[in-house]
């Protein structure tokens, strides 16, 4: 008989949720997304409220109403949220302020306690770890930046030094397990929240953009896997921790890998959806919420390569090491419209992280061979055409539109037994589409390519004497 595994997705933008099976394919799905960030001083950027927690138990429900499957066949919970979060809980578990985004500067930086209440310091996995099962457990593979982590051994530091530093006492900080591991069981509280069974198991996993990677297949060197979400990032496989000028390396989605990033664009394929909020005026939260860019994307497929101009710089949200960077639209003349902003918009992301995958290739010693895209960029109908032109390689699309949420599913399919092993759930859970070859625009775009990386260092040059007058 045929079993399921609920993978949670938790992005940036929205929470999504899939029921999959042994083999991969998705029998139910749900997708709601999250409140602007709130603001409320400078520096500062949080989930209003309770809204990851909320959205996650929405999609649950919304996505089991849509299951017509055996619910007593659900095996297993696979839980991912997104990276470099940090929640402050009391000794019971709750939110002593609302969640800190990856965006806000705190979590940058060693933490200050000014709070009496704060009792624990986790991770978004971890907040949601405990309001699913109640344990204050959470995967090793989400602590990146400001922890005590010890990259070697996926454990907290041996050394005194490194929690002096953080500012995190080991007794304020979670019980650590590895991807594919227990976190605990669905209480009857979160079931009445969610709507999963109580006393389903739920499964560790890793970060969003290694998750994403698993699902999504990255196994080799000589793969790029460009990540197309809020954040926007490309990653290869790594024998072992560490960084250098451009490039660094995260926790992988298995026990023991590594995944090698360059530097990425922040607030990416947020700045597309930035672009469909002026045009759509109230926010969308349902399965509709990508309509509008489904329609852009089709209008931008007319036009030819550089958008008759228009070019897109992306820094609408400036690096903590280049505070004075803006983002920019230049070139327009009389007749463009939305469909030249929008491709502007696809074209500026691909030529910069083209860049970025060259700079991380070169440090590393590596040649790619082709370029896997996955995240809400990917459902573009021109995006993947695009880098294919940029890069000169053949890009592949995961069969999946939620890698991420496939690989969680793996994590859970292990965890669960499922499958007997990673090699085993990978063959048969995780598929890529057709390569997109480059086309007869590559050359075209080899050409402004360059004509966007000096558009690129000029307003970034302007922005930082703007800031100095």
């Amino acid at each position: 008989m045929t079993s399921y595994v609920v993978a949670i997705d938790n992005g940036s933008q929205s929470t999504k949720v899939l029921i999959v099976d042994e083999q991969g394919a998705v029998h139910a799905s749900a997708r709601v997304g999250l409140l602007p960030y709130a603001h409320p001083s400078p520096g500062r950027a949080v989930h209003p409220g309770d809204d990851v927690w909320d959205s996650i138990r929405a999609a649950c429900r919304i996505a089991l109403d849509r299951f017509t499957g055996d619910r007593g066949r659900i095996v297993g919970v696979g839980l991912c949220t997104i990276r470099f979060c940090r929640a402050m809980l009391t000794a019971d578990g709750e939110l002593v302020e609302p969640m800190l985004s990856w965006m806000d500067d705190r979590v940058g930086r060693p933490y200050e306690r000014d709070d009496d209440r704060v009792a624990r310091l986790t991770t978004s996995s971890g907040y949601i770890a405990h309001r699913l099962t109640g344990r204050f457990v959470d995967t090793a593979a989400n602590y990146q930046g400001v922890w005590p982590i010890d990259q070697a051994t996926w454990r907290w530091s041996a050394d005194p030094e490194a929690y002096a530093a953080t500012g995190m006492p080991r007794e304020l900080l979670f019980d650590l397990v590895d991807p594919g591991d227990l976190l605990g069981a669905v209480t009857p509280q979160a079931a009445d929240a969610t709507g999963l069974p109580a006393g389903l198991p739920v499964f560790a996993t890793a970060n969003d953009k290694a998750v994403e990677a698993l699902g999504a297949g990255l196994s080799r060197p000589d793969q790029l896997l460009l990540s197309l979400g809020t954040y926007i990032s490309s990653m290869t496989v790594a024998g072992e921790p560490g960084a250098g000028e451009r490039h660094w390396v995260n926790f992988g989605s298995r026990p023991g890998q590594y995944l090698a990033e360059s530097a990425g664009i922040r607030r990416g394929m947020w700045t597309v959806s930035w672009f469909r909020s002026l045009l759509e005026g109230a926010g969308v939260r349902d399965d509709a919420m990508y309509d509008l860019e489904a329609r852009l994307d089709r209008e931008a497929a007319a036009l030819p390569p550089g958008s008759e101009g228009v070019r897109a710089v992306l820094d609408w949200l400036a690096p903590a090491d280049a505070p004075t960077r803006r983002g920019a639209l230049l070139g327009f003349g009389g007749p463009q419209g939305r469909a030249h902003i929008y491709r502007a918009l696809l074209e500026g992301i691909a030529f910069e992280m083209a860049d970025n995958a060259d700079d991380m290739a070169a440090e590393l010693g590596l040649r790619f061979s082709e370029v896997i895209v996955t995240g809400g960029g990917a459902r573009s109908g021109i995006l993947p055409q695009i880098v294919a032109d940029t890069t000169g390689l053949p890009v592949r699309r995961a069969a999946i539109d939620d890698a991420a949420g496939l690989g969680g599913a793996v994590c859970a399919a292990v965890g669960s037994g499922m499958h007997p092993g990673w090699d085993a759930a990978l063959a048969a859970m995780v598929r890529l589409g057709d390569p997109v070859e480059p086309s007869a625009d590559a050359p075209a775009y080899a050409r402004l390519r360059g004509a966007h990386r000096r558009a690129r260092a000029g307003v970034r040059a302007l922005s930082e004497q703007l800031a100095a007058q």
